[in-house]
């Protein structure tokens, strides 16, 4: 069960705390509980309530209004703008209510209908990159369990290997890729899509995965004689470990093009003309050349 703070509930909602409590007081939308200690905090029926006044409010419709609706009332509303609105944020606020709640079947028809709206590349860059981000703010607040974070996680996951699945296996003449996350690197979400989205424009792939193991990704790459190496990197801590391991890569590899993705990609400073650095999708077809 979460315990938020009026921080957490605005960073999450985006709401204002001010306005937040003056909801509580004037249309007493939300009543917080209060620790021993006298300091105020919320539950989970609180930030899905806010989530789903926020939807409605940022729609135009007046505050007021909303407060008079029951909480039935009040999800059918958000239901009907869901079928008639594009906007990402609604569509983001309702696959973090799917995950506090542990829904996988909403979770999968809100996945199959963002599909059919959408198209699933556009999907992914612009609804589930910024859900799975604002995951990470409940995980980093501690109001999110291990259990809640594989959950949503895992279902994002297989959604991309079904997509992969479906693409047509290149040619032996396409150019290889190999697609892998060093040690300690978990996050493999963003690596799969570029899996994804590299296969569909026709290049020849070998997925690793994650936290792979450097003689490991030697002995592939020893094999296959990759045109393209992509990665990502977020949790590496020292940024000489980290220039350290990607000099190693230039030396090792000098025939194959690195292509380096994540948080601290900007910490690896390439000079030498080998390596590239990109931060989107798009960003990584166009590297590809």
């Amino acid at each position: 069960m979460g315990n938020y703070s009026i921080k957490e509930l605005e960073l999450l909602s985006g709401i204002k705390a001010h306005t937040i409590r003056i909801w509580e007081k004037r249309h007493q939308l939300i009543t917080p509980q209060r620790t021993d200690t006298n300091i105020r905090y919320y539950s989970d029926s609180d930030l899905k309530k806010i989530i789903n006044v926020s939807l409605l409010n940022n729609q135009g419709i007046k505050i007021s209004a909303i407060a008079e609706m029951t909480p039935e009332e009040l999800n059918v509303k958000v239901v009907e703008l869901s079928n008639n609105k594009n906007e990402a944020n609604l569509f983001i606020d309702q696959l973090t209510l799917s995950m506090i709640d542990l829904n996988e079947e909403q979770f999968e028809k809100q996945m199959g209908h963002l599909i059919m709206k959408f198209g699933f590349e556009t999907m992914i860059t612009d609804i589930i990159y910024p859900f799975l981000e604002k995951i990470g703010i409940l995980w980093q607040t501690g109001n999110i369990t291990p259990a809640q974070e594989h959950f949503i996680s895992n279902l994002v996951r297989q959604k991309i290997i079904v997509a992969i699945d479906s693409l047509p296996f290149p040619t032996k003449e396409a150019d290889k890729i190999i697609l892998f996350l060093p040690e300690e690197e978990l996050h493999e979400i963003g690596l799969l899509f570029y899996h994804y989205i590299t296969r569909k424009a026709g290049f020849r792939t070998f997925y690793l995965g994650q936290t792979v193991p450097y003689n490991d990704l030697k002995k592939v790459c020893e094999t296959h004689n990759p045109d393209y190496l992509v990665t990502s990197v977020t949790v590496m801590q020292k940024t000489e470990t980290l220039k350290e391991y990607f000099n190693r890569l230039v030396h090792d590899f000098p025939d194959s093009i690195l292509l380096i993705s994540g948080k601290k990609a900007d910490g690896v400073k390439p000079q030498e003309k080998n390596v590239r650095t990109f931060d989107t999708a798009k960003a990584l077809l166009s590297r590809l050349n």
